[in-house]
């Protein structure tokens, strides 16, 4: 992120002197007039670091560094003396100040102490802007038997060390932040902040401050200065979410962001450089909305540099098993025990299921699981009614066959299970589409089915099927 710095210093040439010495890529110096009594005016300059001049600390001092300590996101104090006082200096140590230096001292190492005293703050800032969110992301995380999700992991790879401009599309829940997340963490931006911006979760008032950042008085109740969330990210990442929800003259602000890499807060005349990588994210066609006029053209094609496309759950079943198993394991160390293992029927019932809501869907269902479950293994009575149901977790097709893509399902489990799950799978479709047919009848599905209707009904309970679910 970009530094602010403050010099409220006296001395013309020492103020000039220092300005210059610290003229770097992510500091931005700024020297302010404390002289007319407007110390208040610290407390809306939006800065990280204040260096003064004790002269210009108006009395009592106590009270006065005190306003500094009360100030949201108080800035770091530097306090310049023209001499040495080890009383006076543990004095203002004491108050909350961050150093004490001798102004007398050469200019390279009062720049050197105020560049230490930087990047100890940066390292602060960068540390909490990275917990942000969930648990760090990476890209190991999305190991897949899928081979369609390995095609597209090997693409991601490919492009994770890029600066290019990132454009993530997929259902809602297939986990687009986390990929963004897992990007940055393994990507050369991985030392810089990360910051995420739900673009369809703010008021349109509130998006272009949040973006971009306003100063003080810019609008009604903007009583200080506050950053933007492109400032916060110089030198890592900002990942914009649902970007289709984006309103359209916010579009045109964030194009030229793009174009020049430079912001312009709310009621700023001055441009700010940054340099940060762009990734955003949509669960809608972007291509539609810019024929639909609802989208800039322009801004599509900048931000789709690298589009990525993430499978739906249910286009990579392969994956159930793994996720289902991690996910056990995962959730037996954060609640300190549960369940070990899923039983193979509510296992085969997940790998069925369509998983509308995709990973977060499917997560969401076995932490409900674990809390429910009162044994070692989570069985079918564990989950929803939506996916352990009789209807809802068959994929069959009203002729009985299998529907496209089911065979993959298979490889959720290893080979000792799949002859077992074959096998209950054909007779459980097989019975199914008999009372289908027959309108959930148990004596004419008994006779096309060639057996009593005693049998029928051990091999209808044992299928969980039940004859008022086929009536019509």
């Amino acid at each position: 992120m970009l530094i602010r710095i403050l010099l409220a210093i006296r001395s013309t040439a020492l103020r000039r002197r220092l300005r210059e010495s610290l003229n770097m890529p992510d500091v931005m110096v700024q020297a302010v007039d404390l002289k007319n009594g407007l110390w208040e005016r610290l407390g809306v300059l939006n800065a990280d670091c204040v260096v003064i001049d004790k002269t210009l600390i108006p009395e009592p001092v106590a009270q006065s560094m005190a306003f500094l300590a009360q100030v949201p996101d108080a800035p770091a104090t530097v306090v310049l003396a023209n001499h040495e006082d080890a009383q006076e200096r543990a004095k203002f140590l004491a108050l909350g100040c961050e150093a004490v230096l001798n102004s007398t001292l050469p200019i390279a190492t009062l720049r050197d102490a105020l560049l230490a005293i930087v990047n100890r703050m940066r390292a602060r800032s960068v540390g909490d802007l990275m917990q942000r969110g969930s648990a760090q992301a990476r890209l190991s995380d999305f190991v897949s038997r899928s081979p369609r999700m390995q095609a597209f992991m090997s693409v991601v790879t490919r492009v994770a060390n890029s600066d290019a401009s990132l454009l993530i599309q997929g259902e809602t829940g297939v986990g687009k932040e986390r990929l963004a997340r897992a990007i940055h963490a393994e990507g050369t931006r991985a030392g810089g902040p990360f910051i995420a911006v739900n673009c369809g979760a703010l008021p349109e008032s509130l998006l272009e401050s949040e973006l971009f950042g306003h100063e003080q008085g810019a609008f009604t109740g903007a009583l200080r200065g506050r950053r933007g969330c492109f400032e916060l990210a110089h030198r890592g990442t900002i990942f914009l979410d649902e970007i289709s929800e984006m309103p359209f003259h916010l579009q045109v602000k964030l194009l030229r962001v793009l174009q020049e890499y430079e912001i312009q807060p709310i009621g700023s005349e001055k441009t700010i450089k940054v340099d940060v990588r762009v990734m955003a994210s949509t669960n809608r066609n972007l291509e539609e909305e810019v024929k639909s006029g609802r989208f800039r053209k322009d801004l599509y094609y900048r931000l789709s540099v690298v589009s990525l496309a993430i499978p739906p759950l249910r286009e990579r079943r392969e994956d159930i098993g793994a996720l289902v198993d991690g996910y056990i394991a995962y959730l037996r160390l954060r609640i300190g025990g549960g369940a070990y293992a899923i039983e193979p029927d509510a296992m085969r019932a997940l790998c069925e299921y369509g998983w509308p809501g995709n990973v977060r869907e499917l997560i969401n269902v076995i932490e409900r699981a674990m809390l429910l479950c009162n044994r070692e293994t989570i069985a079918m009575n564990d989950l929803p009614d939506s996916i352990s149901g009789p209807v809802a977790a068959s994929p069959a097709s009203a002729d009985g066959t299998f529907g496209e893509g089911d065979p993959e399902t298979l490889f959720c489990r290893p080979w000792h299970d799949v002859r077992r799950i074959v096998v209950d799978r054909a007779e459980r479709e097989y019975f199914a589409h008999l009372l289908r047919l027959s309108g959930g009848r148990i004596g004419e599905t008994a006779k096309r089915a060639g057996m009593r209707s005693r049998s029928l009904f051990e091999k209808m309970k044992k299928h969980g099927l039940r004859k008022e679910d086929f009536k019509p």
